[in-house]
């Protein structure tokens, strides 16, 4: 059974930084695509970030560029990806998905395995 669980998420100032932990298990993740999601209140979920688990690609929204950097940490059979947030903006606060695929990229609807999520929320 695919298991996700996101961890790392909190209440962080402005201009301040979290580092959110995305912990897989279930199957062998070397041909998958890890992807960040975030979903605001009253908005639409949006893709942040994702990397390529074989070849450590990495992808990202315009509005994270610069300030958010995704990492594989898949040493020892740790499957675990990372997304270390800088520079944070109250517009980040959302609740923080991770997603599995093997054809996704940046669309949410070529992921097949979802995490719970975790809530950053970032005062002004």
């Amino acid at each position: 059974q695919v298991q996700l669980v996101e961890s790392g998420g909190g209440l962080v100032q402005a201009g301040g930084s979290l580092r959110l932990s995305c912990a897989a298990s279930g199957r062998t993740f070397s041909r998958y695509t890890m992807g960040w999601f975030r979903r605001a209140p009253g908005k639409e979920r949006e893709f942040v970030s994702a990397i390529k688990w074989s070849t450590g690609t990495t992808y990202y929204a315009d509005s994270v560029k610069g300030r958010f950097t995704i990492s594989r940490d898949n040493a020892n059979a740790n499957n675990t990806i990372f997304l270390q947030m800088n520079s944070l903006k109250p517009e980040d606060t959302a609740t923080y998905y991770c997603a599995a695929g093997i054809f996704g990229i940046m669309s949410s609807g070529s992921y097949d395995y979802w995490g719970q999520g975790t809530q950053v929320t970032v005062s002004s």
